[in-house]
């Protein structure tokens, strides 16, 4: 995460629809967050192919650390660089 970059509390209250907003990597990880198709899409945009979920990287982005979805795609890169 940049330490420039001003991230909002996770337990923000923003009216995120996760289905169908246009996300960037610059969208908060809000209170009402859900792992959808659409951040999906956004995830394998920005990962590869080769992105998926699972149980302990849906339960760090989950943690109520304040995080943004880019943070979230660099995380994934990090812990699955070859």
């Amino acid at each position: 995460m940049k330490k420039t970059q001003e991230i909002l509390p996770q337990n923000t209250t923003l009216n995120i629809d996760w289905h169908s907003a246009v996300l960037t990597r610059e969208t908060p990880i809000t209170k009402n967050y859900k792992h959808t198709q659409n951040v999906r899409r956004f995830m394998k945009s920005e990962c590869g192919d080769l992105f998926k979920f699972n149980r302990a990287f849906m339960s760090w982005i989950k943690n109520g650390e304040p995080k943004t979805l880019g943070d979230v795609a660099d995380h994934w890169l990090a812990q699955n660089a070859s």
